[in-house]
């Protein structure tokens, strides 16, 4: 039987349907996927985005959700919202990755992005950049960190190697420069390279805390797997600079893959015919790959 993924409009005044019809016309993805495009443009005008295109929006999200949790669909991929003009229409969160765990009664979950030689995982995400060193734990340092651990291996990386960001210039300059990686980071680090291991669990290598503004050459260059970064825009700009047409965002820890190109709704160019479809191909063939790793697993 073949898989079947589910693919949410997003905002259907964004690019969200045309990149969703070139994606499916294109010759890059399996041929052995049912597609099922959930949600209703007809109504919608392209770069005018109102109330109405959110709730459209909106119910596209509604309705994938209960169809991946009795197993309809085998995957979600998302298309692009409009923050703002969903929060117009009672969109009580911060986006799509807190309202997919929220549905699915999901408490350990985090943020991952991936494309060309970077993958990130995000220990906080959607906050103003003031308050993060008050949310950085050395608990969700490690919860995340394990997430992370999960998704390389579900990728065929038996024993990954994760850089761990520091928060600071440098890296703290031992203490330094601000206290975070001494008292934090680096106990996280200690705790995740402590996992015990099996003989058929290899233990990964958490390196850190590495200062971010060496991290991602090295990255790109293949000395880690992925980087365990501590806010949004730490992993998102280095990520975007080498892989924005091809960046894809998902949700870790879900009951099911929930995958969303890495762009947003993109309002000034659609219609026009000029909007890449590759971040939606790339996030369409990685929620394949992940539903066919949870088949072989389970």
């Amino acid at each position: 039987m073949p898989l079947r993924v589910g693919i949410t409009l997003g905002d259907p005044a964004g690019v969200g349907p045309e990149i969703i019809r070139a994606a499916l016309a294109s010759e890059k993805l399996p041929r052995d996927v049912d597609w099922k495009v959930i949600g209703d443009a007809r109504n919608a005008v392209a770069g005018t985005p109102t109330a109405d295109s959110a709730r459209i929006a909106l119910a596209a999200m509604e309705e994938a959700v209960p169809l991946a949790i009795s197993g309809e669909i085998d995957a979600i991929v998302t298309g692009p919202i409009h923050k703002a003009r969903m929060a117009e229409v009672g969109f009580a969160f911060p986006g799509q990755t807190e309202f997919f765990a929220a549905r699915s009664g999901t408490i350990n979950y985090a943020m991952l992005l991936t494309g060309g030689m970077i993958t990130v995982a995000l220990v906080t995400t959607h906050v103003p950049f003031r308050d993060i060193p008050a949310l950085l734990k050395t608990s969700e340092i490690v919860r995340v960190g394990k997430l992370l651990d999960n998704f390389l291996r579900r990728r065929g990386i038996v024993r990954p190697r994760i850089a761990v960001a520091g928060l600071n210039p440098h890296a703290g300059e031992s203490g330094k420069l601000g206290r975070e990686e001494v008292d934090i980071i680096t106990p996280a680090i200690d705790e995740l390279n402590h996992e015990p291991s099996t003989t058929s669990y290899q233990p990964s290598h958490f390196d850190g805390p590495v200062s971010p503004d060496t991290l991602f050459f090295h990255l790109a260059n293949g000395k880690w797997d992925s980087a365990l970064c501590m806010y949004h825009d730490q992993g998102l700009i280095p990520l975007k600079l080498h892989a924005f047409h091809s960046g894809v965002n998902v949700t870790l820890g879900l009951p099911f893959p929930r995958t969303s190109p890495d762009h947003g709704t993109a309002f000034d160019i659609a219609g026009k015919g000029i909007a890449s479809p590759d971040s939606m191909i790339a996030a369409i063939n990685v929620a394949v790959e992940l539903a066919k790793t949870k088949h072989r697993m389970t």
